[in-house]
This record gives structure tokens, C-alpha cells and sequence, in this order.
């Protein structure tokens, strides 16, 4: 696995776990949720300060977010995994807590 495949992988575990959708994610960063998109797609890279970012966004240290899935779960403070029961945030979950389609 590529370290670019490690990322992709990690940041994907990473919301998994917390239950963030990709926009939560791009508003912490700064970014649009398109770009966050085209860097889990592996259309564009995350760069070393996107990674340092989504790290510190996680509460764990760049080696570990490097590291890939398992260790960037594993790193994952308690206190910012998704609670039992509060449902994975999807964007058709947003649209209907919005009034949108259904």
C-alpha cells in the first residue's frame, strides 16, 4: 500500500469512526468539501500540511495518521469517536435533517 493509499485510507477510517461527513472535515480545514473529495478519491494528494491538519483536527500525532487506518483509529481519543448509536453522517442523511430531497 502506497503511502498516498495509507492516507486516503486512514482519513476514511478517521471519519468513519468520528462519524464526520467530508464537509465537517473540509470546514475544519479550511477547504471545500469538493476538495476534500478529490483527496479521498486520489485525483489530488494530500500534501504533508493537510496531513499535520487532519491530525491535529483528530487529536493524534502525523505519524500515526501516516501510518494508516488501524493506527489512526487506534490513536483516536475516546472523547471524539462517534457515540453508540449516532448514525455515520452521509450527505442524503444532511439533506433530509435539512428538508431536502428524500
Amino acid at each position: 500500500m502506497s503511502l498516498d493509499d495509507r492516507v486516503r485510507s486512514a482519513v476514511a477510517a478517521l471519519l468513519h469512526a468520528t462519524g464526520e461527513s467530508q464537509t465537517e472535515l473540509a470546514a475544519a480545514l479550511g477547504v471545500s468539501q469538493a476538495q476534500v473529495s478529490r483527496r479521498q478519491s486520489g485525483t489530488a494528494a494530500w500534501s504533508l500540511a493537510d496531513c499535520d491538519a487532519v491530525a491535529a483536527h483528530y487529536g493524534i500525532d502525523v505519524l500515526e495518521l501516516l501510518a494508516g487506518p488501524t493506527r489512526a483509529s487506534e490513536a483516536l481519543p475516546e472523547g471524539r469517536r462517534r457515540a453508540s448509536g449516532r448514525p455515520v453522517a452521509t450527505a442524503r442523511a444532511a439533506a433530509v435533517q435539512d428538508g431536502g430531497a428524500r
